[in-house]
């Protein structure tokens, strides 16, 4: 990053997120990968087992189908938390890249994975407080009024009750749990990039990112609505060409390859979904980064700060420790911070001049006044 630190709007943000991409792409999507390849693996494993199963399942019970099972009831249970695992690593790490991008300090993906292994508890922490706040709890208050208006046998409920009472209370339902949701995703997405470059455990990560997302939530949903039509448009632009490919190739044509047609279909539609997966995950990752650094700069004068430790006249925050910023400070300043001082101490000393000198030249009368 060449030029100094300032609040940036929101068309700023957007086009720094690019230009950081752009910079470091291989960096950026080799981070994206390892959280969205777990993905992929487990589901084409499972998927290609059961596949397999199919056509043996009526040989009735044999050894080769018991150890399949076995495999896919054991995958299944691996599933959500390797999942879980992969994704908190993968957006410390990605904040971890952005942050050190921003601040113009060279990246890697080992680096990054080296730094987001470290602490690898406290961000699966964040990731799973998020989604207890985001998710679980909607989903069990929903379950719960849910259940009162059943055993309440509220109007509508009954099939052949025709008041649209019980359907109009499930989709009111629907959309006062879904706002909550998104109300409390643009609270705490902030969650990682404070604890990446803070060091904050994962509580005070919470609460880091609820104070400065305030007032900035409607341009982070911005940044949100955006990642959701590049991944849609990035989505139709790589599966329909794909299956139209795959549906013209003449050894998977006729109702006798319908089987071979479907697995090859299933596999290219969750090859795309890993791709796309990999490519948008960076735009987000780096746009709340920026997003983390903007607000700071706007609500605790973090562009002063920064200057002032490269000019080495402070030292890294000490109310809130970063290590990022501690290491970029060491890296890149020490040069630039002992030219700087000696210029200061050059006006100092010019100043001390001019103030003796004009107190020698005052008349007596000034003096005493």
């Amino acid at each position: 990053m060449n030029e100094p630190l300032h609040p940036l709007r929101l068309g700023e943000i957007l086009d720094r997120t690019a230009q950081i991409y752009r910079s470091r792409f291989l960096v950026f999507l080799g981070i994206a990968t390892f959280p969205a390849g777990t993905m992929f693996v487990f589901f084409a494993a499972i998927v290609g087992i059961v596949q397999w199963i199919g056509p043996k399942a009526s040989e009735g019970p044999t050894v080769a189908n018991a150890i399949a099972w076995t495999l896919v009831i054991l995958l299944a249970l691996l599933i959500v938390p390797a999942t879980a695992v992969s994704t908190a690593l993968g957006e410390a790490a990605m904040s971890d890249a952005a942050a050190r991008s921003f601040l113009g300090h060279p990246i890697t993906i080992r680096n990054s994975y080296k730094t987001a292994w470290r602490r690898g508890w406290r961000y699966l922490g964040i990731l799973l407080l998020q989604g207890l706040v985001i998710f679980v709890g909607p989903m069990v208050v929903f379950g719960i009024v849910m259940g009162v208006m059943i055993a309440g046998k509220v109007s509508g409920f009954a099939a052949n009750d025709s008041s649209p009472l019980f359907g109009g209370l499930l989709f009111l339902m629907f959309i006062v749990f879904g706002v909550f949701a998104v109300w409390m995703l643009l609270r705490l997405c902030l969650a990682f990039p404070a604890s990446v470059v803070e060091q904050a455990g994962a509580w005070s990560a919470l609460k880091r990112a609820t104070r400065l997302s305030d007032g900035t939530k409607g341009r982070i949903l911005v940044l949100y609505i955006l990642g959701v039509l590049l991944n849609q448009i990035m989505a139709w632009v790589v599966v329909f060409p794909a299956m139209i490919l795959i549906a013209l190739i003449p050894g998977l044509q006729g109702p006798a390859h319908a089987r071979e047609l479907g697995i090859a279909m299933t596999f290219c539609l969750y090859g795309a979904m890993f791709a796309v997966r990999a490519l948008t995950k960076p735009v987000y990752g780096i746009g709340l980064t920026l997003f983390y650094f903007d607000q700071r700069i706007r609500k605790e004068g973090f562009d002063i700060e920064w200057m002032m430790q490269q000019a080495g006249m402070v030292e890294a925050v000490a109310t809130q420790p970063s290590q990022i910023v501690g290491d970029s400070v060491r890296a890149m300043g020490a040069e630039n911070a002992t030219v700087d001082l000696a210029e200061d101490a050059h006006a100092i000393e010019i100043m001390e001049a001019v103030t003796v000198e004009a107190s020698e030249s005052a008349s007596p009368e000034d003096r005493k006044a």
